[in-house]
């Protein structure tokens, strides 16, 4: 059993080296054998999933001296999954071992038990690969992801729920952000926010959801859809635990992305909009009034703060989501206008300007 818990451990340095530039001298002998290893351990997953001992020795060998990465015992079961996804994500990874890993991938899950998810995961990162080659397509709407970025929001979706349900019954819930942030912290920063808010919107709209089929797989619709919403509401939340669960993490998903997409998750996900709202105040507090411009600026050019008009444009675009989130941006407005002296007079708050510019576009609407 030592000789099992030794390799076991090696799971995490494979996962490492398929993340790095080694990769590039790797050819299709060794993307096979790499494979191999990765089917090797989800064997000792199947083997051992129901004896509650080993399961936690394995459990525990996995987690020793990990840093970032929290694996589990569940992991063990995806790890074809697992490497594959990460050596499709890895641009040094030479073409032809590409090729090689992307057959292997698709052979195995159609011979497999369970072949639609990897099957769907596979073809999915394949299709974003060949999307990002593509020229660009008709300018879209702001809150509009581009298709590479749909197409890993909705790989990132399936990831989360296919965790969700490997770690209810093997009470390993309280790994999930951490695995979570240890996948968005490979991407750069502003593809991370761009894929979180692509993810987020795909759940608002319900396109998040995978169905097997045309129809529901296990008992009547109505069970289905309550179901599925449960799971929704649960990948929505590790979401916004992860996007909230650093300020300056918000304070680059805010700054990167427009005005009017944010305004679009604020009104659909109450945890975002006070947050929204402190953190324009807090940008809003610091603008200075140049009477010789006749106009608000930035107290530090140096910060990556909003200007005025970029302010402006975030105060209206959330007055104009929803009933709701225009009654508390108002409010929100009002409130620091008054707490700065309930000034009438332009150019001696900004909070007071700001509120007369946002009231004065309500009523060309």
């Amino acid at each position: 059993m030592e000789a099992v818990l030794e390799q076991v451990e090696q799971l995490p340095a494979l996962l490492a080296v398929s993340r790095s530039s080694l990769v590039r001298d790797w050819d299709s002998v060794t993307v096979d054998r790499a494979l191999e290893w990765a089917r090797y351990f989800q064997h000792l997953h199947d083997r051992f999933r129901t004896r509650p001992r080993l399961r936690e020795a394995l459990g525990q060998r996995l987690r020793r001296g990990q840093a970032r990465t929290l694996l589990g015992f569940s992991h063990l079961g995806r790890c074809p999954q697992l490497l594959g996804l990460t050596l499709l994500e890895n641009r040094s990874l030479p073409p032809a071992a590409c090729r090689r890993l992307i057959d292997s991938l698709l052979q195995s899950a159609e011979a497999g038990p369970e072949p639609r998810s990897l099957l769907l995961l596979v073809r999915r990162k394949a299709a974003s690969r060949l999307l990002a080659l593509l020229p660009c397509g008709p300018p879209r709407a702001p809150e509009e992801a581009e298709p590479q970025v749909q197409a890993e929001a909705q790989l990132l979706l399936s990831r989360l729920r296919e965790e969700r349900q490997e770690a209810e019954p093997a009470g390993e819930g309280a790994g999930q952000l951490c695995w979570l942030s240890s996948v968005l912290e490979q991407l750069p920063q502003l593809r991370a926010c761009r894929v979180v808010a692509a993810a987020l919107l795909l759940l608002r709209s319900g396109r998040g959801t995978e169905q097997a089929g045309s129809g529901v797989r296990d008992g009547d619709s109505l069970d289905g859809n309550q179901e599925s919403a449960t799971g929704d509401e649960y990948v929505a939340g590790q979401l916004l635990s992860w996007l909230l669960g650093n300020p300056e993490r918000f304070s680059a998903f805010c700054l990167f992305l427009p005005g009017s997409l944010l305004a679009s998750l604020a009104g659909h996900y109450s945890q975002l909009s006070r947050p929204y709202l402190d953190l324009l105040t807090v940008w809003g507090s610091h603008l200075l009034y140049d009477p010789l411009q006749g106009q608000w600026i930035k107290s530090c050019l140096e910060k990556a703060e909003l200007s005025w008009e970029e302010l402006r444009e975030r105060f209206s675009s959330l007055c104009q989501a929803s009933v709701l989130l225009r009654e508390q941006t108002q409010a929100a407005l009002k409130h620091l206008k008054t707490r700065d002296g309930d000034f009438e007079v332009c150019g001696l708050s900004v909070w007071t300007d700001l509120l007369m510019e946002v009231e004065e576009n309500l009523r060309k609407e």
